[in-house]
Order: C-alpha cells, then structure tokens, then sequence
C-alpha cells in the first residue's frame, strides 16, 4: 500500500519509483494500490469511485451533503469521509462542476503537495459552450487558486457513462485518459492510477495543454448531446496506416 504525509517529499516519492511496476499497474483486487479521494457525489464522481474500488484501491468519497455522500458511499463500496479524512489520501479527485472546485478544495484544508486530477469542465449552463478559455483552462485557475499542489488534468473527456463502465472503445482500444501536468512525478502518479483502472493514457504536456482538453470535452459534449450521437462515445487518437 502505498501511503504519504506529504506527497513529494524526497523519500516518498523514492519510495513510490521504487515499487515494482506490478504493484503499482495492474494487480489483483485484493492488493491496495492508493488511497484516493473523491471529492463530488454527482455522476461523475459515483462512476470515478466504482472504478476506483473494482481497481483494488481504498477509496473516500467526501460532498458538502453528508448524507448523500454516505449513500453514495455505501452503494459503490467506498467510505465517507470528511474533510479532514479526504485531505490525508494519497491521491484527490475533483469531481463537481468547475465553480465549485476551488472552495471544495480549501475546505479541505492543508493539502500543499498533494496529488489532485481535475475531471471539472468550465461548462456553461447548457452545457454547450466553455465560459472560459483559449487564454487560461480551468486547471490553470483552480492550479493558481490553490498553490502548493501538484494539478493534473485528465479523464475531462469521459462521459460518466463510459466511466462507469469497463468497456473499450470500438476495434478493443482502451477508453483514454489524456493527462496535463506540470509535474512529472503527479502526471506518472495519475498515469498508473489511469491504467490501473483500465485506461489507456496520452500524455499532452503541460497544464496550460488544459484549455485543449476542456475544449476537447466540449466537443464530445455536443456530439454526445447536440448531435445525438449519445453518451457511449470517447475522443481517441489512431495511427493512420501506409
């Protein structure tokens, strides 16, 4: 099992680089590979948390509302927790809408080096446009609005559906997780928790490479809405043969 007070400090992350790959990829239900936190009780967060559980991680699950957080909880095999008890995992998860992500994570007080993957899009009401953009993501903001952690970007272009499942995309490709970051060390921690759950991972650079995914998200949004195309859809990347 993996455990840190504070995420990167010299020898904890000596320590993580130095577990074999088995234990940190893939490896039997029974076997704990993080504890992780999620933070937001709606779609996308139940569908993160299942994943989480089947991957064999110890998964908290925090929401202002504390009683659907222990429902929630309850019916995906996580634990509810609180502030205080989300803030020690070794890994947080945004889950909620954009506008409430930086309050959610000073709620949890001191988190300076932890790991935290956003999955939060600046959605506009209908769920058709970006309130923000070209010039700064929502990554960078909520990076800047809360110093000291280390931010990655990523599954921001999964559907809660898709998440939820354990399917691959069309032709047995896994379902990508895309993953910005300005720190190696957390975006190699997301990528093993990504394949750990079945994804496959593209790694897209830097964090300011947010406003490409978020916009990205966008897309897939309107086609999955917009366009009808239904929410069983995922952006992926292929090799064009000859």
């Amino acid at each position: 099992m993996f455990h840190s007070g504070r995420f990167f400090n010299h020898s904890a992350w000596a320590r993580y680089q130095s577990t074999p790959p088995r234990r940190r990829g893939h490896q039997t239900q029974q076997e704990i590979i993080m504890n992780v936190s999620v933070i937001g009780t709606g779609n996308m967060g139940r569908g993160f948390a299942a994943r989480l559980v089947k991957a064999g991680h110890a998964v908290t699950l925090y929401g202002r509302d504390a009683a659907k957080a222990g429902e929630v909880a309850q019916a995906v095999g996580a634990k509810a927790a609180s502030a205080a008890e989300a803030a020690k995992a070794d890994v947080i998860v945004l889950a909620m809408p954009f506008d409430a992500a930086v309050g959610a994570l000073k709620a949890l007080g001191d988190i300076t080096g932890r790991v935290v993957i956003d999955i939060t899009n600046p959605l506009t009401a209908d769920y058709m446009g970006l309130t923000i953009g070209h010039t700064t993501s929502a990554a960078e903001e909520i990076a800047k609005a809360v110093p000291g952690i280390s931010l990655v970007k990523g599954f921001n272009t999964v559907f809660a559906q898709v998440l939820a499942g354990n399917g691959k995309a069309a032709g047995g490709h896994d379902v990508p997780a895309f993953l910005a970051s300005d720190s190696a060390e957390a975006k190699a921690v997301a990528a093993d928790l990504a394949r750990s759950m079945g994804f496959g991972v593209v790694d897209v650079g830097g964090l300011r490479n947010a406003r490409y995914l978020e916009a990205l998200a966008g897309l897939n949004i309107y086609l999955g809405y917009g366009a009808g195309l239904g929410t069983s859809v995922t952006p992926i990347w292929l090799p064009v043969a000859g």
